[in-house]
Parts: C-alpha cells; structure tokens; sequence
C-alpha cells in the first residue's frame, strides 16, 4: 500500500484538474450500508427495490419508499463524514479538486465541506410535492416523515425527496461530461462503475485515472493508472500524510 500511496500523492501533486467520482463504498465506514454489499438493500430482503425506487410503483404506492426513507434518515442522522470526505473537502479549498461527482444520496460530501458536489441521483435535503411544486427543505421533511405515513403537502399532493428514482432521467449529465473531459487526474472511489451513467464516465476521461474500492470495479485495467484495492480511509489517510510532508 505504501508504494501506492506515494504514487497517488504524486499524482495529486503533478495535477492541476482533479475530479472524483464517489460511489457507495466511501460511506460504508461512515455506518451506511453499501446497497449491493452484504447487509444492503439489495441482498438483505427487508425492502424490495423495485417496489422502493421505482418512480411509477412510487406514484402508486409510495408507502414502501417511506418505509424505508424512515431507516434512512434514521441512519443518517447517527453519521458523520469520513476520513476520505474530508480529505477532498480539504483538496478542494487548496484548488487541486475541481468537483466531486457522487452516486450517493446521503450529503455526507457537502457537511464535509465540499462545495461543488454535482449529485447523479439528487439527495434528501430537499423534497417537493408533485402537485403544486412546493419545496420542503431537510428539516420540516424529517419530522413529516416520521408522523406520517405518507408525507403530504397542504395542499392534499405527496411528497417526493429530489432522489432519482428508477425511470427517472439522472441529474447534471451535461456538467458532468464536461468536467470529466477536462480533468488531469479522475479519482474513482467507492464505486464499482455498475450503474449507468456512472460505468461509462471513465470512457469520457482524457487524464489519468485512480480507482480506489475495495471491490471488484467494471473498468479495464488499460484504463487506469493506479488500481487500490484497500481500506479508502486507511489508504487516503497515508496519501494525506505523504502530501503533508
């Protein structure tokens, strides 16, 4: 590993447009389950996903989402950011982090600190009621969530969080795109690239490209300059260490 993280601190120093792509696996040390590891949503049987996050079944029935969005935000209210949210909140302020680009739906980027974090699949922190527009931010949702069953608005509409859901068209495509075509230095962290639009981001990088996840990754070796298969904070905390010297 040492080797490794003397490789990616180099990088990081030699580059001037950094980018990361952040996926489930760097919230996992942060106490939420990874949906497709061992005690996620998919294998776990508590929800079914279809029945969950599926944008008609949704319009229909969104009793099982809220079903589980009561689990959620009960797990996310008991985190905190990582070691590695931190440490490219901290890589952002110094100007070598250019954008965070994540899969995840938890904010857990943005109470680290980061400031540009374009969300594929949106977030929780805000919602809105599919009949009249209105906007509800984090706060009034979590306590609606809890006493009641199925959040409405006053005006009788439900309640959807801003988090796409299957069927539903992913956020900030075109940003993304162009930002990834820019980057010098593309992290790949916690993600295994299964998921579309997410798998094919590492065909519009042009830079060097880092993948850090502990499990397997959907992207061809010729691809990457430097492949880590490691604890990403442990990894991320020895690479801080060599920046800092």
């Amino acid at each position: 590993m040492e080797e490794k993280a003397k490789r990616c601190a180099n990088l990081i120093k030699q580059s001037k447009f950094i980018l990361a792509l952040s996926g489930a696996g760097i919230s996992t040390n942060a106490g939420i389950p990874d949906f497709r590891g061992p005690n996620g949503i998919y294998t776990t049987g508590k929800y079914d996903p279809e029945k969950v996050f599926d944008i008609n079944y949704f319009l229909q029935d969104p009793k099982p989402f809220y079903n589980f969005a009561r689990d959620f935000v009960k797990v996310l209210k008991k985190i905190k950011p990582t070691f590695t949210h931190y440490f490219l909140a901290e890589l952002e302020r110094k100007g070598k982090l250019k954008g965070i680009i994540t899969q995840n739906i938890d904010a857990l980027h943005q109470r680290a600190g980061s400031k540009r974090v374009l969300e594929l699949h949106g977030s929780f922190w805000k919602s809105y009621c599919l009949k009249c527009g209105r906007e509800f931010l984090y706060e009034e949702m979590e306590k609606k969530i809890f006493k009641e069953d199925v959040p409405k608005c006053s005006c009788g509409g439900i309640i959807k969080p801003d988090i796409v859901f299957f069927g539903e068209l992913v956020k900030h495509l075109n940003e993304v795109e162009e930002l990834v075509f820019q980057s010098d230095l593309l992290f790949i962290i916690g993600s295994s690239l299964l998921v579309y639009p997410a798998a094919m981001i590492p065909d519009i990088a042009r830079g060097r490209i880092v993948v850090v996840n502990k499990g397997e990754v959907n992207i061809s070796l010729s691809k990457t300059t430097l492949l880590v298969k490691e604890d990403i904070d442990d990894f991320f905390k020895k690479v801080s260490l060599l920046l800092s010297h």
